[in-house]
């Protein structure tokens, strides 16, 4: 069994198919069979069936590489998708509904339109959905995303001074924890340590390991420790470099840890 990844659009999650024993290559546009119908996607990378990703995942099918036609009415569906976008503004425009268009998609073969949304509380989009599904005879699926979701699919440029990871390569969101941030020592203002999304930066979570790694027995900042000269508090502390600076007697001691004890 050849299973492969594929997205369905720039910088979207990875699905996983069954490529039904046929081989395809790297960057192939594939038209797939998933549970909304029939999708337009591209092939991101071949992995093994015995691979960890694929534990519990109910894989379908790969139906077969994009022809020059399906190409065409991939193309033709972006076109009518935006054009449904700027339509459901306008409906959800004079319904007074407060929502934030993201986005919209059809499935490849027309079955499904969805509509990708923020907004700052719940939304009542009924009478939205029954004048858009009596427009495009199609089923509609509007979705409320999170501010995260939405900060991937608008993109910007983080504290870091790059493009954020959320739109350059994660595919999923992590937790990420306050306690992670108190891990690193950081002051817990939220310009310092929110992304662009107002939520906790998720590079937090990526470097938590290696700071619980490094941070074990190392004091806090505050905190009485005994040293050399005698009991002191602790002033600073560097946890990657596994040091930490102690007044004692008015003197600064500055205290450095065995790599061993990590």
């Amino acid at each position: 069994m050849n299973v492969y990844g594929i997205v369905f659009q720039n910088k979207g999650k990875v699905y996983y198919f069954d490529g039904l024993n046929i081989n395809y290559e790297i960057n192939d546009n594939v038209i797939v069979e998933t549970e909304k119908g029939l999708q337009y996607g591209k092939i991101t990378s071949k992995i093994d069936k015995s691979s960890a990703v694929l534990e519990n995942h109910d894989l379908k099918h790969i139906i077969r590489k994009a022809s020059d036609n399906d190409n065409k009415e991939y193309l033709d569906n972006l076109k009518n998708a935006e054009k449904a976008l700027q339509k459901a503004k306008s409906i959800a425009s004079s319904l007074d509904l407060k929502m934030n268009f993201i986005d919209a998609s059809y499935t490849f073969d027309k079955q499904q339109l969805t509509f990708n949304f923020y907004a700052d509380s719940r939304i009542d989009f009924r009478e939205l959905a029954k004048k858009l599904a009596s427009l495009y005879h199609t089923r509609i699926d509007l979705r409320q995303i999170g501010a995260r979701d939405r900060a991937c699919n608008v993109a910007g440029i983080g504290v870091c001074g790059k493009e954020i990871c959320c739109a350059r390569f994660l595919k999923s969101f992590d937790t990420v924890t306050m306690n992670m941030a108190k891990n690193q020592n950081l002051a817990l203002n939220p310009s310092k340590i929110n992304g662009v999304c107002g939520r906790l930066l998720c590079c937090l979570a990526f470097e938590d390991e290696e700071y619980t790694r490094c941070g074990y027995g190392m004091p806090s900042v505050g905190q009485k420790v005994k040293t050399k000269n005698g009991m002191g508090n602790v002033i600073s502390v560097d946890i990657l470099n596994r040091r930490y600076k102690v007044i004692v007697n008015d003197e600064i001691e500055e205290v450095i840890l065995n790599e061993q004890s990590k």
